[in-house]
């Protein structure tokens, strides 16, 4: 190769390299990402806010969604372009995006300058190399750039796919917390009503002490299960405000709807699960591109570890102590040879990663159906037990109540019984709203885990008011 060919090669290395380094496009990379997670991020979509005009943009959403109580489609709309910790989640993304186009893109070329004197004499000399196995593995380190680009845009996609079903739940916990408090008020309200007419009959002689101790011990369990609701309503309320990345300013006037969202006419089918786990789940993209990328990578990896080849143009200039100049030019070839490593221990570090991937690739496609009945199963319980308790055990108490209201007018039960039934009645409805709660927590834990994003769906432990109250009523 003569000196004039390879510093043209040397040129056209640098041009291609250039011509590789545009920025990748992260708009671009983020509408991949919402049309993967578009299944459960129905109508709303994440934007990397880098631009002043994109903040100021995502504060007027916010503020014309905290204007009127939030939904809970609203909530994700939030959560999605208010969050701080989403958008660092999506910058990690940028960052992963940047690093794998990198990765696909020439090693560039070296130049190194060398100035030696003796006596009189100076000499200059200059090279410009570049590495033979870099070119040569171009193509196959621009595949592997582009599956790991895509890799990126899947983790991004997760992202959403964990903010939104975030979001969803904790708005469910807030509103579900802020209704049963308004309930656990009205036992409160009942079992002090009770406790002080009791106190006024035992005063006039006619109620007995331990009668008067029971009503006034069902007044101060219902007075600590009240400060405990008031409690979860806050402690709910402020996770939704974390959850959403509210300031100070937003969460003060943050307005939430009075009750949940009623149930759905009829449960998805069994048959819109299967289709949904073949098609969408993100964990099985994921590590089949993981698996593609060890395959790829291999003979790339395990060439470049063991050998190379630097191949440059020297140009050196001799400055003669009598004034004399001359010139040479020639070539350079540089081979690093693996005198002491064979290349076995970095073969079977590939061969273990290229098995590991297999695996790791075989364990998310056998758990992913276990995963979508399980959560399937959880929903279907929670959708039937919300509906019993809505058709049934509701209306039943509701009708017990107006009976025991007649049998009052009647003069057939006293003042204390209908008291007891009041307690009994706003329990009952309590555990219709967790189990309401219990619902909508189920059905966003499905949808998350159905494309690939398993969340647990599981909820606080037996309530609060509900339970318990239930229990005062039957003393």
């Amino acid at each position: 190769m003569n000196p004039t060919a390879t510093s043209r090669l040397a040129v056209a290395v640098v041009g291609l390299a250039l011509a590789g380094c545009a920025a990748p496009d992260m708009q671009a990379e983020l509408r991949e990402a919402n049309r993967l997670a578009g299944p459960v991020a129905t109508g709303a979509g994440a934007e990397l806010q880098h631009e002043p005009s994109q903040r100021e943009a995502a504060a007027r959403l916010a503020d014309d969604l905290l204007a009127q109580p939030l939904t809970q489609d609203g909530a994700v709309r939030l959560a999605l372009a208010n969050s701080p910790a989403f958008q660092e989640a999506l910058a990690q993304g940028w960052t992963e995006v940047a690093a794998a186009r990198q990765r696909g893109l020439p090693g560039g070329v070296a130049f190194s300058f060398e100035r030696l004197r003796e006596g009189a004499d100076l000499e200059l000399g200059r090279l410009l190399s570049v590495g033979l196995f870099d070119l040569v593995t171009l193509p196959q380190r621009r595949a592997v750039s582009r599956i790991a680009s895509e890799q990126a845009r899947v983790r991004m996609a997760g992202a959403i796919v964990d903010q939104v079903a975030a979001a969803r739940q904790a708005w469910v916990r807030a509103v579900a917390a802020r209704e049963v408090e308004t309930y656990a008020t009205q036992v409160k309200d009942a079992a002090e009503a009770s406790a002080e007419l009791a106190r006024r009959m035992q005063a006039a002689g006619n109620f007995t002490k331990l009668q008067a101790a029971r009503q006034h011990l069902f007044y101060a369990d219902a007075t600590a299960r009240f400060a405990n609701a008031r409690q979860q309503a806050i402690a709910a309320r402020e996770a939704l405000v974390r959850e959403l990345g509210l300031t100070q300013q937003q969460a003060s006037v943050l307005k939430l709807p009075a009750r949940l969202p009623e149930l759905p006419k009829a449960p998805r089918a069994p048959e819109e699960v299967s289709q949904a786990l073949a098609s969408q789940r993100l964990d099985a993209r994921l590590a089949r591109l993981e698996l593609e990328a060890a395959g790829r990578g291999r003979g790339v990896d395990l060439a470049t570890q063991l050998l190379d080849v630097e191949l440059g143009a020297r140009r050196d200039t001799r400055f003669e102590g009598s004034g004399e100049k001359s010139t040479t030019r020639g070539w350079e070839l540089e081979i690093r040879l693996p005198l002491f490593d064979g290349g076995a221990t970095r073969s079977a570090a590939l061969d273990a990663r290229s098995f590991a991937a297999a695996q790791r690739y075989e364990a998310v496609a056998r758990a992913a159906g276990s995963q979508a009945r399980e959560s399937y199963a959880a929903y279907r319980t929670a959708y039937d037990q919300a509906r019993h308790q809505r058709d049934e055990l509701v209306p039943l108490r509701r009708t017990i109540s107006e009976e025991n209201l007649l049998r009052y007018n009647g003069m057939i039960i006293g003042v204390f019984e209908l008291l007891a039934d009041a307690r009994e009645q706003v329990s009952g409805v309590i555990a219709a709203i967790e189990a309401q709660r219990d619902f909508w927590i189920a059905d966003a834990a499905l949808s998350s885990t159905l494309i690939g994003r398993p969340r647990a769906g599981a909820t606080d432990a037996p309530s609060s008011a509900g339970a318990a109250a239930a229990s005062d009523a039957g003393h």
